[in-house]
C-alpha cells in the first residue's frame, strides 16, 4: 500500500488486516499440506497391504469413510493406526490387514454407530491432529477437545516400558510436580492404566471411594479427580499406549461419552505411530563421524541444530549427535538421542535458563555458561547429588551443549561464593610486610568500588569511612598493626547508592616473635539491619507518643464526663418514684464513652427519664453526649413532645461538627396522677418491666437511630405503672457481650430481673454483678425505677 498523499502515513488498520489475512492463508496452506501428507501416507499403507494402485487405494479410503460416516482425514488416521507396530523380520510373512474385513481396521478401532454430534466432534479432532508434533502437543489437543464436551480436566498419556511398567510421555492439565511424581510407574498390580493395556479394554473409574480400596489411584490427593477413564490405544490388536481422561466431577461416563472416547483413541492411534520411533536421519559419512567423535567424549555433550517455525523463530532443536552421559542427564539412559527433538525429552526446558542461553548463543555467537545446579545420579547403586553447570557454544549453524561436573574443590568454592552473596559479606587479606592487599569480589560490591582500581591498603581503610567514624577506625587499625589487637568495629561509608552501614572484623597473624605480619578480615554490609533497627526505634517512639496522647485524652474525657454527668450516691425521688442510677465505663481503650442518663422532675411535677448512647468513645463522644443530654432536657422542659424532641435532636446531629455521629435514646415522661408512662425511642433497646414477679419488655414504638436519615419517623407508646412495678432503662452494654448474641443477653436480663427479690435501695448492684462479665468492652448505663407499694412521704 502507498499513502494517499505525499508524506501521509499508511492506513495501519488496513495493513493489519492484510497481515492477518496473509497469516490466515499461511495457516490454511500449512494445514492443507499436513493433511495431504496424512492422506498420502494412508494411501501408501493401503497400497502396501493390498497391492492395489494409488487410485484404487484412494477410492477404497473414500468408500470406507462413507460407509463408516467418517471424513476422509478420520479414515486416514484410523488406517494408519491399524497398521502392525513393527515390520516382519527377514524370512517372515505377515497377513495383510484389510481394514474392510469385519473385526479389523476401522471396525475394530472406532464405534461406527456414534451419534451425529460425536461424529462431528471426531471430525474436528481429526483435522486438529495434523498440527500435533509431540506427545505433549497431543495431550493438550485432546484436553482442548474433551474439556467442553465432557468436562475433562486433565489428560495423561502412558507408554509401556520394556520391563512392563509405564512411562509418562505426554500430559496436560496437571502441574510439573505431579507429572514428575508419576512419570514412572512400576509394573504393579492395581494400576488401572496397566490393566487397560493388559486387557485391551477401557477401565472406567467412576466411584473414587470404591476404587481407592482396591487400586492405586494417580493424584495427590486421589480425590482430586472424582471420575477417570483409562483407554488403551489399539494398533493391530495390541496396545502400547494408554490415554487417561481425568475429571474433577464425580459420576459415570455416559454411553455417548464412552463412544466418543473410543473414537478418540481410534484417531490417536495413527498420530501416535509417528512418536514410536525417532525420525529418519540422513546416514552420511559426516554424520557418522560426528557421532563417533561424541561417542569417544568422556563428558555429557550434544550437538543441536535449530528447528525454525514459519516465522523464523527457533521452536525446537534436533539432536544431531550425543554422548552416552547426555542421556543420563536428560533422564533417558540407554536411549538413542540422535535424530530426536530436544523438547521431546524435556518439554519444560523452555521455562529454564538453559533454553534462553541456547537462543542467545545462537543469535549472538557468545558462549553461555549456566549457574551450577544439583543433579541426582546413581553411582555404584547409590544415589548421590552432584553439581553440574551447562555450557553452550556455537559451531557454524549448530550448538554444542556440554555439562561439566564440578569436583569437591569447585563445589567448596561455589559454596563460599554463595555464602558471601547471601550473607552480604566478603573477606580481605593484608600483608603487612609487602603492603599487598586482596579482596573478594563481594567486598568490592559492598564498598561500591570498581575492581579495576584494586583493593585498599589496611592503613587506607579509615579514608573510606565518613569523617565522624574515621578516628575510631584509625585507632583500631593502629592498635591491630602495632599490638596485634583484634577488633570488631561498625562504621559508615558513602557510596553511589547512599550511606551504607558496615562492620569490619579483623585479626592479625604474627610471626614467631609476636610481630603482626598479616591481617585477615571480614567486611559485612549491615545497612538493612541498621535500617530495621532505626525503624523499630521510630515505631517504639510513635507508640509511646500515641500512648501519651491516649492517656491525656482518657483523663480529659473522664473529667468532662464526671463534670457533665454527676452520679448520685443514693436513690433519688421524683414524682413519687424512687430512681437509682449506675454508670460503668468500658475496661479497654479510652475508658470514657457516650452513654448517659437523665432523671429530673419537670415544672409540672412530671418526671423525665432519659437513657442514651453515642457511638464511639473519647472526647468527641463525651461532647456529643453533653450536647444531646442538655438539649433533650431543655426541649422537654419547654414543652416539646417526646417525638418532637427526637426529631429536633436528629437534625442537630446531622448539622453538628461531626456529621457522621449517631446515637440511640429512650425518652420517657411519667405522670404521677394516673401513673401513666409515655415513652419514645430512637433505635434503643426496650425498657424492661417487672410486675408481680414476671419480667417482660415494653412494646416498642417506631423510631430509628439519630443521625441516620433526614426523614426519621418517631412514635410514642404508653403504659400504666402499678404499685410495686420495677422499670429498668439501660444501654446495650448491659446485654451485648460478644460472641453471645444480643437476643440471648436480653433473655438473661429478663431472667435476672425476675430473680431479683430485693426491694430496698442497693438492689441494682446484684443485678449488675449477675449481668456483667469480668471485662467490659462497652460502657453500661442503667436507670432503675421503682413504683413504691405505699406512697412515700
Amino acid at each position: 500500500m502507498t499513502p494517499a498523499e505525499p508524506g501521509a502515513a499508511p492506513d495501519l488498520v488496513e495493513l493489519a488486516k492484510i497481515v492477518a489475512r496473509q497469516r490466515a492463508e499461511l495457516d490454511r496452506l500449512r494445514d492443507q499440506a499436513a493433511t495431504s501428507a496424512v492422506v498420502e501416507r494412508a494411501k501408501g499403507a493401503v497400497m502396501a497391504l493390498t497391492g492395489c494402485s494409488a487410485d484404487a487405494a484412494d477410492e477404497r479410503l473414500l468408500q470406507r469413510a462413507k460407509a463408516a460416516r467418517h471424513t476422509l482425514l478420520e479414515e486416514c488416521w484410523i488406517t494408519l493406526g491399524s497398521l502392525a507396530p513393527t515390520a516382519p523380520g527377514p524370512g517372515e510373512a505377515t497377513e495383510p490387514l484389510d481394514a474392510d474385513t469385519p473385526g479389523s481396521g476401522t471396525a475394530a478401532l472406532v464405534d461406527t454407530s456414534a451419534p451425529d454430534d460425536v461424529s462431528a466432534a471426531l471430525a474436528r479432532l481429526g483435522q486438529a491432529l495434523v498440527r500435533v508434533m509431540t506427545p505433549h502437543d497431543l495431550a493438550r489437543c485432546l484436553l482442548e477437545h474433551l474439556a467442553p464436551d465432557m468436562a475433562a480436566d486433565a489428560i495423561m498419556m502412558y507408554a509401556r516400558r520394556p520391563d512392563g511398567g509405564l512411562e509418562l510421555i505426554g500430559h496436560a492439565g496437571i502441574d510439573d510436580q505431579l507429572a514428575a511424581q508419576w512419570s514412572q510407574v512400576p509394573p504393579l498390580s492395581g494400576i488401572a492404566a496397566l490393566d487397560a493395556l493388559r486387557t485391551g479394554e477401557p477401565c472406567w473409574l467412576e466411584d473414587v471411594a470404591s476404587h481407592e480400596r482396591r487400586e492405586l489411584l494417580i493424584g495427590d490427593p486421589p480425590e482430586r479427580w472424582g471420575s477417570r477413564a483409562w483407554l488403551p490405544v489399539l494398533t493391530a490388536g495390541s496396545a502400547q499406549v494408554c490415554i487417561g481422561v481425568l475429571r474433577t466431577r464425580a459420576g459415570a461416563f455416559t454411553p455417548r461419552d464412552r463412544a466418543h472416547l473410543r473414537g478418540v483413541t481410534g484417531l490417536c492411534a495413527g498420530r501416535l505411530r509417528a512418536f514410536d520411533a525417532p525420525p529418519e536421519r540422513a546416514g552420511d559419512a559426516a554424520t557418522d563421524a560426528v557421532q563417533t567423535l561424541f561417542d569417544a567424549l568422556p563428558i555429557a555433550a550434544m550437538l543441536l541444530s535449530p528447528l525454525r517455525a514459519a516465522s523464523g523463530e527457533t521452536e525446537d532443536f534436533r539432536v544431531e549427535a550425543a554422548t552416552a552421559r547426555a542421556g543420563d542427564l536428560l533422564g533417558r539412559p540407554g536411549e538413542e538421542l540422535a535424530g530426536r527433538r530436544l523438547l521431546e525429552f524435556r518439554p519444560a526446558l523452555t521455562e529454564e535458563p538453559l533454553w534462553q542461553g541456547c537462543l542467545r548463543t545462537l543469535t549472538t555467537r557468545e558462549p553461555y555458561e549456566s549457574e551450577p545446579f544439583a543433579h541426582e545420579e546413581v553411582v555404584a547403586g547409590i544415589a548421590a547429588l552432584s553439581t553440574y553447570s551447562a555450557r553452550v557454544a556455537r559451531l557454524d549453524d549448530a550448538l554444542v551443549v556440554s555439562w561439566i561436573r564440578h569436583g569437591s574443590s569447585d563445589r567448596q568454592e561455589q559454596r563460599l561464593a554463595d555464602l558471601q552473596r547471601l550473607g552480604n559479606l566478603g573477606w580481605a587479606n593484608w600483608n603487612l610486610a609487602t603492603q599487598e592487599a586482596s579482596w573478594s569480589t563481594q567486598v568490592f560490591a559492598i564498598f561500591g568500588r570498581d575492581p579495576a582500581l584494586g583493593p585498599v591498603r589496611l592503613t587506607g581503610m579509615p579514608e573510606l569511612a565518613l569523617p565522624e567514624d574515621a578516628p575510631a577506625l584509625t585507632r583500631a587499625v593502629r592498635e591491630l598493626v602495632r599490638q596485634g589487637r583484634a577488633f570488631d568495629l561498625p562504621f559508615r561509608v558513602r557510596t553511589s547508592g547512599g550511606i551504607r552501614h558496615l562492620r569490619l572484623v579483623a585479626e592479625a597473624v604474627t610471626d614467631m616473635h609476636g610481630t603482626p605480619v598479616e591481617v585477615h578480615g571480614v567486611v559485612q554490609d549491615m545497612t538493612a539491619r541498621r535500617r530495621a533497627e532505626l525503624a523499630l526505634v521510630e515505631s517504639e517512639q510513635a507508640i509511646l507518643t500515641q500512648h501519651d496522647v491516649l492517656q491525656a485524652e482518657r483523663t480529659l474525657a473522664s473529667r468532662l464526663q464526671h463534670a457533665l454527668l454527676p452520679l448520685a450516691n443514693r436513690p433519688v425521688h421524683l414524682a413519687g418514684l424512687r430512681v437509682e442510677v449506675a454508670y460503668l465505663p468500658a475496661q479497654s481503650g479510652v475508658h470514657v464513652g457516650g452513654d448517659w442518663f437523665s432523671a429530673v422532675e419537670l415544672p409540672d411535677r412530671d418526671a423525665l427519664l432519659v437513657v442514651g448512647d453515642v457511638a464511639g468513645h473519647g472526647v468527641d463522644a463525651v461532647a456529643t453526649m453533653a450536647q444531646l443530654r442538655f438539649t433533650a432536657k431543655g426541649m422537654v422542659i419547654t414543652g416539646s413532645s417526646l417525638t418532637g424532641a427526637l426529631a429536633r435532636l436528629n437534625t442537630l446531629l446531622l448539622h453538628s461538627r461531626d456529621s457522621h455521629a449517631t446515637a440511640t435514646m429512650v425518652l420517657a415522661r411519667y405522670d404521677p396522677g394516673p401513673r401513666r408512662l409515655v415513652w419514645a425511642q430512637a433505635g434503643h433497646p426496650r425498657p424492661s418491666l417487672l410486675r408481680n414477679g414476671e419480667a417482660r419488655y415494653l412494646s416498642r414504638p417506631r423510631g430509628m437511630l439519630l443521625g441516620a436519615t433526614t426523614m426519621p419517623v418517631f412514635e410514642e407508646a404508653e403504659c400504666r405503672l402499678e404499685p410495686g412495678d420495677r422499670l429498668i432503662l439501660f444501654t446495650d452494654g448491659l446485654v451485648e457481650h460478644p460472641p453471645e448474641s444480643i437476643d440471648r443477653g436480653m433473655d438473661r436480663l429478663a431472667e435476672a430481673v425476675a430473680a431479683s427479690h430485693a426491694d430496698g435501695p442497693g438492689a441494682l448492684g446484684p443485678l449488675l454483678a449477675r449481668m456483667l462479665p469480668d471485662e467490659r468492652r462497652d460502657d453500661v448505663c442503667v436507670v432503675d425505677v421503682r413504683v413504691p407499694r405505699v406512697p412515700e412521704a
